[in-house]
């Protein structure tokens, strides 16, 4: 080997473009089946094909690789299945905007015309995300790829519906929705954003009829009282117990409405009654079903005005509002308004205040789906990790309302269920009918809706393994080992697989959930276009490679837990990366004839058995932190024996037998730090795949690929705790020698006697036989080494490391005089920094003032000055001469 064989600096480009190209053509992601083998398989969350890669999917599909990667090198059968969502809303979204420029509309167009618009665009754009998914690594098969609204995705949508639909949890009926004016369709609860906002609290007075007496009623939406069918009150409110049953006249309409007593309202909300609008409201709704009260819409799908609200009709419903709260003011209904901050729900796709509406939807019944979905988790069958995100998923379940699955788009899938025109017959079926299964005429229209995009991402594990047909994938890779997921949609989608595949697979779709957080700016804000605080990761990628990206986003993250993007630590993953590759440089360049000796004729030395038992540990330790999902601490474990003990520590060891004349001592570092390098870079795969394998390559030629190597579990034979506490002895004595000498400014070339005292006869062993690596590592020479010292020697700097008492004679290192005017003069500067930091301490006015975090900032400078003044002050009295 030559030193050719790495560049002087990693190229990062250079090097993912040209392995990913490789692993990809060879077809080393692929799966095939073997039932001789174990196996692992995970389901990629498909991302929207709409999309391009964010932060969120670079962490998210970052864990599955190092995963499937990890598990592929201790040979597992593996399959990470990768896909896209055909994402309903925000892909109609996107084709309608690009129609919009054109000065056209999907009406225009007409619903085949604009399906087909939306494909051509799903074919020109929908691959980038895929594309971007390749340069983070991400190395899943290819071949297998799905798309939800692909053939058989499309026809496993269409069994389930009719499944669901034959045994009776399927229903269509008229239901309280959230609406979005915008994008004109239903969005399910879990799809509402609630923000909070300031606004107001009208109380407004309801006469009483036939009566000088009135109710008052507090609302936040005045504009929806023109829907008021009745007042209600909590049937044990002393204060209303004679007017239940009697009328009201509502304000501004002059409809006479009932006083209806509901345990639903709370007494001490507002004045204990409350307005009841059940087209308008969730629970109102449920209110109005319970007391048969009529259901009258004010508010239309593009949230405006109906006819049912007389004067107001046609208004925008905000213009509306304004208006009636001045009519009730005038009229002397409007008794107080108050400032109130609430909570109100927004289109989670185009944040407009979603509406709620009384229309005809389809709609899952949940509670005979939720229970065993919830009883799979409590039996241990599905294992959330961090384990009280159980806590949460549980919670929602078991307060579920039914599953509206119906939207009003044209893109998606198509609600499979027609209606005759002749005789009304409804006809749900997985096949297109010709013909009514009733009277046989075929003018039959299907059901204009499509379904909520979840419905088919909550098959994903199973329809993209070729179910209802009893496929080779499900046999060999159903269930799946692990889904790996933000916290933010284990309601949109965890609950959804889990319920759907017991349902229909009899069987749980993954074993694990492994639950992460989501990537926040480095102030703690979520990222979005609004902030203007995104992060693209493909710049990031471009400027610093994909795999410092990978291990940023890994160490910084602790399992369900938020993680903040910071630059800086970008900057400190590439030194790692740099760091690595010039070890690695160092390390080949210094290969030459290493593979000429017999390995029986190594002779191993206390650093090399040292670094083997330290990396077997550390192998050993990374591969029981994956088993338990903490790559985060793998990867910092990793980090921490690449950079302290292989390169600052092990390589400068090693250098004096690669530059001596010992040729077997040569030959030993040599094989040692080739192979600790080489099952390092195994190690470090899966979490930074391209510079591994390009280093690895280069100490393996003729091996075919890291990614199908080995990996090393750590060989217990080879850890050695014993010269592990030998090795940090001499490392202890090397770092306080190196000590002494900084701060003693003694010249980095001057070698230095030194005495060390030891009282243990084996730390004096050690250390006898450790001289090499003090004199070479510390430039200390002669080195004394005694059991006791009554004598100590006379100007001699001091430490005490590892139970060893180290001497370090000055005279003839320095210059006394010079050393003690650098001393006096760092001395005076930093006494006078001091007290001015002591002067603003104790000025009452300062401490009163300051904010808390630069008050605290003063006292911790205070602290360190203080510390470095008495060891200024030591080193002064060190010195002085005779």
């Amino acid at each position: 080997m030559t030193a050719e064989n790495l560049s002087k600096t990693y190229d990062p480009k250079q090097v993912e473009q040209k392995w990913y190209q490789k692993w990809e053509e060879n077809g080393y992601f692929q799966a095939t089946v073997d039932q001789d083998k174990e196996c692992f398989s995970i389901v990629m969350p498909p991302p929207n094909v709409t999309g391009s890669l964010h932060l969120g999917h670079a962490l998210d599909n970052t864990l599955q690789d190092i995963l499937t990667r990890w598990r592929r090198m201790q040979g597992y059968n593996t399959l990470w299945l990768p896909g896209t969502d055909h994402a309903g809303i925000a892909t109609q979204a996107k084709v309608e905007e690009q129609l919009a420029k054109e000065g056209l509309s999907k009406y225009n167009l007409g619903r085949e015309k604009f399906l087909e618009r939306v494909w051509d665009w799903k074919h020109q754009y929908g691959n980038r995300i895929t594309r971007q998914l390749r340069m983070l690594g991400a190395s899943c098969d290819w071949s297998r790829e799905r798309f939800t609204l692909d053939e058989g995705c499309s026809r496993a949508v269409r069994e389930v519906f009719v499944r669901l639909y034959e045994k009776g949890l399927i229903y269509r009926g008229d239901y309280i929705i959230n609406w979005c004016p915008k994008c004109q369709t239903t969005i399910s609860d879990i799809e509402v954003e609630h923000q909070e906002k300031a606004g107001s609290l009208w109380h407004i007075k309801y006469p009483l009829k036939d009566s000088d007496r009135y109710v008052v009623v507090a609302t936040t939406r005045p504009e929806t009282m023109l829907g008021d069918t009745a007042v209600a009150v909590h049937p044990k409110d002393e204060r209303y117990q004679d007017i239940i049953g009697k009328t009201v006249i509502l304000p501004i309409v002059g409809r006479e409405i009932p006083v209806i007593a509901d345990e639903f309202v709370d007494p001490e909300f507002g004045s204990g009654a409350v307005k009841v609008t059940p087209a308008h409201d969730p629970n109102d709704f449920e209110m109005g079903k319970r007391h048969n009260l009529e259901e009258i819409v004010v508010i239309d799908k593009k949230a405006k005005m109906t006819e049912a609200a007389g004067k107001y009709q046609g208004m925008d419903r905000y213009e509306c509002r304004e208006i009636l709260v001045q009519d009730l003011m005038d009229q002397g209904y409007l008794v107080d308004t108050e400032e109130h901050q609430h909570a109100v729900g927004h289109c989670y796709r185009c944040g407009t205040v979603i509406e709620p509406l009384v229309s005809k939807q389809w709609f899952v019944k949940m509670e005979p789906l939720a229970k065993p979905a919830i009883r799979a988790v409590d039996d241990g069958r599905i294992r959330f990790v961090p384990e009280r995100f159980t806590k949460i998923y549980k919670g929602w379940l078991e307060n579920i309302r039914d599953w509206c699955i119906s939207r009003q788009l044209w893109w998606g899938h198509r609600i499979p269920v027609w209606y005759c025109q002749d005789c009304g017959e409804v006809i749900c079926a997985i096949e297109d009918p010709d013909k009514c299964t009733r009277c046989d005429s075929d003018n039959l229209k299907q059901d204009p809706d499509v379904l909520d995009t979840w419905f088919s991402s909550g098959l994903w594990p199973f329809s993209t393994m070729g179910w209802p047909d009893d496929t080779e994938d499900l046999k060999n890779f159903y269930p799946t080992s692990v889904l790996v997921t933000g916290r933010d949609i284990i309601f949109f989608w965890v609950a959804r697989m889990i319920f759907m595949a017991l349902e229909f697979m009899e069987e749980v779709p993954f074993r694990d959930v492994f639950i992460h957080g989501l990537v926040l700016d480095a102030q703690g804000r979520k990222m979005s276009k609004s902030l203007g605080n995104g992060v693209d990761p493909i710049e990031v990628i471009e400027q610093y490679g994909a795999d410092t990206l990978r291990f940023m986003l890994i160490t910084g993250n602790t399992p369900g837990n938020d993680l903040r993007f910071h630059f800086e630590r970008l900057e400190g993953t590439r030194n790692f990366a740099n760091k690595i590759w010039n070890a690695a440089r160092f390390v080949i360049m210094n290969l030459d004839g290493e593979r000429d000796i017999n390995e029986e004729k190594l002779h191993y030395t206390l650093a090399d058995r040292w670094i083997i038992s330290r990396f077997n540990r550390t192998a050993k330790k990374v591969t029981q932190l994956l088993e338990k999902y903490e790559l985060d601490e793998a990867a910092r474990l990793l980090y921490d024996f690449i950079w302290s003990e292989f390169c600052d520590w092990y390589i400068e060891l090693a250098k004096s037998r690669l530059y001596g004349e010992d040729l077997q001592g040569k030959r030993t570092a040599q094989h040692v730090l080739r192979t600790v390098l080489s099952d390092t870079m195994k190690l470090l795969h899966p979490f930074m795949p391209f510079i591994t394998e390009e280093i690895w390559q280069k100490l393996n030629p003729g091996q075919e690929t890291i990614l199908l190597s080995r990996w090393p579990e750590g060989d217990v034979a080879l850890i050695d705790a014993d010269q592990e506490r030998q090795m940090e002895i001499v490392m202890g004595v090397i770092k306080g020698i190196r000590n002494i000498r900084g701060e003693m400014n003694v010249a980095p070339g001057k070698k230095a006697r030194v005495v060390l005292v030891a009282g243990s006869q084996q730390v004096r062993q050690v250390l006898e036989e450790s001289k090499n690596y003090l004199d070479n590592l510390a430039n200390a020479h002669p080195v004394e080494i005694h059991e006791t010292l009554d004598n100590p020697p006379e100007q001699a700097a001091t430490a005490v490391e590892s139970g060893v008492e180290i001497f370090m004679p000055l005279k003839g290192l320095i210059d006394f005089d010079k050393e003690k005017a650098r001393l006096e003069k760092e001395l005076a500067n930093l006494e006078k920094e001091l007290a001015r930091i002591n002067k603003k301490l104790a000025n009452p006015n300062f401490l009163e003032r300051a904010p808390q975090e630069v008050v605290n900032k003063e006292k911790q400078k205070q602290e360190e000055y203080t510390a470095k003044k008495q060891a200024l002050q030591a080193r002064l009295q060190l010195i002085q001469k005779d």
